[in-house]
Order: C-alpha cells, then sequence, then structure tokens
C-alpha cells in the first residue's frame, strides 16, 4: 500500500528529473578508451580487481585510484592527479562514497560519462546525510566504530551488511584491506554536479544494507541515469563484477566482452 510519503518521494523525482538540463542519456555516451575507477569507504583500489580485466580485456586502460579517505579536498585531489594522466576521453566511476567525488570531478572536459555503482549522488551543494535521513537509516550504519577521528567498521557488520552476498572467506580478506575514514568525510558538500551535463549510468544493489536501495532509486531518477538493479549487496563491484563491467562498456561507448 502506498505511503503519503512514498507518494511524495514519487512526485519529488518526476519533478526533478523533469527539471534536468542538457543530456544525461545512454545514447549520449561518447567513445572513451579510458576509465578510472574510485573507491568507498572501508575498501581499497583492490575492490576493484574483479572488473578490471574484464574491462582491459575490452582494449581499455584502466586507472584504479587509491583514494586516502582523509579529506574531502585530498581525496578529491587524488582523482584529479589520475584524470590529468589520461590521454584522452575518460569514463569517470565511482562507488559507495565516492560518487562524490565522481560528481564534483567528473566536470573535467576529459569525463565523458560517469557511472556510480551503489553511489552518492549528490547534487552541487546538496546536505547528502539530510538527504539520506529521509529514508530508513541502513543497517551497517550501527556498525561503524570511532578510534578518535577514524571511523571503520566491526567485522560482523562488513560481513554481513557491507559484503552480505560474498562468501565469507572472501568478505574477511577484504575486511583486513579496508581503511579508516575520517569523521569529516561524511559532512563534505560537492560545488557541482556532473551528472546534470554528462551522460550517467547507476547500478542499483537491491539488497544493499549500506545505502538505502530506496535512495539509490531516487538518485537515479533524478538523474536520468541509464539504470540496472542487481540483486547484489553493497559490493556487486565484487559479487557481479560481469554486470557492472558491461554497464561501464556501455558507459564507454564499448561493446560487451564475455569470458
Amino acid at each position: 500500500m502506498l505511503t503519503r510519503r512514498t507518494l511524495n518521494r514519487s512526485l519529488a523525482a518526476i519533478i526533478a528529473a523533469a527539471l534536468l538540463p542538457g543530456p544525461s542519456r545512454a545514447e549520449d555516451a561518447p567513445r572513451a578508451r579510458n576509465v578510472v575507477l574510485v573507491h568507498g569507504l572501508f575498501a581499497d583500489g583492490s575492490c576493484w580487481s574483479e572488473v578490471i580485466p574484464r574491462l582491459q580485456a575490452a582494449g581499455l586502460t584502466v586507472t584504479s585510484v587509491q583514494n586516502p579517505l582523509t579529506t574531502f579536498d585530498e581525496a578529491l585531489a587524488s582523482t584529479q592527479r589520475v584524470l590529468a594522466r589520461q590521454d584522452g576521453p575518460t569514463v569517470l566511476v565511482g562507488h559507495s562514497f565516492s560518487g562524490m567525488i565522481v560528481t564534483e570531478a567528473g566536470a573535467d572536459p576529459k569525463v565523458t560519462a560517469v557511472v556510480y555503482v551503489a553511489a552518492r549522488a549528490p547534487d552541487a551543494g546538496e546536505d547528502y546525510a539530510a538527504l539520506a535521513k529521509t529514508y530508513p537509516t541502513p543497517p551497517a550504519s550501527a556498525g561503524i566504530v570511532f578510534d578518535g577521528d577514524e571511523g571503520r567498521l566491526t567485522e560482523a557488520a562488513f560481513l554481513k551488511d557491507f559484503a552480505g552476498d560474498l562468501p565469507p572467506e572472501r568478505a574477511k580478506v577484504l575486511f583486513a584491506v579496508q581503511q579508516p575514514f575520517r569523521k569529516g568525510l561524511l559532512t563534505a558538500r560537492t560545488t557541482q554536479a556532473a551528472w546534470r551535463s554528462k551522460p550517467s549510468f547507476y547500478a542499483v544493489s537491491t539488497e544493499d544494507r549500506t545505502i538505502n536501495p530506496d535512495l539509490q532509486r531516487f538518485m537515479a531518477e533524478r538523474m536520468k541515469a541509464r539504470t540496472i538493479a542487481l540483486a547484489a549487496s553493497h559490493l556487486a563491484l565484487i559479487s557481479q563484477p560481469q554486470a557492472i563491467a558491461d554497464l561501464i562498456l556501455e558507459a564507454a561507448g564499448q561493446p560487451r566482452q564475455h569470458p
């Protein structure tokens, strides 16, 4: 049964989508030869290890950014340095928190399309935390612990709420390499929204316990993204890497590659 709150959200999404300027449809994506991947919280650049070889098999040059997860400015700068090294059209891809970075850095003229994988996708100047609070709090939030200014997920929350569809032994390896993040990252705001002017793509994880799936759907609809829905945890890039690779290849204007 639809509630007034659900109807209001749907209406807001429709109105916001109607007001979007510029192209953001998949058919507008020009051909790219480079892909830059950015990881989010509780991870490092190796989280893309299942996606990278699939993109390389298609002849793309791929770089996974080692996001420092310290301040937003430092995290943004790490991606911008990698973008500066690209030799032509580039697809910028972000998972989870790094959707903030994609939203900001995606304005770079080299970036031909932006891809969000279960990621934050704020508008320019938007308070993402306030937006997220309009949806039920995902279970992983309760598993964040802090040592002073540094936050991380407990092992129990990591295995159940972050990497819930991965074999436990695989999830434990990922837990062992999780990077701590600084509290200041959680209050950062972008100054621009690349998805308003760049072709946009979004992979929604329908079983996500880290970012509410309904929030993901709202953000994808608002940006008029080419959207896929995967029955996956927050780590679809590891549990369903072919689907993620296919979406990135589409954003790059490249044919799909299957093993």
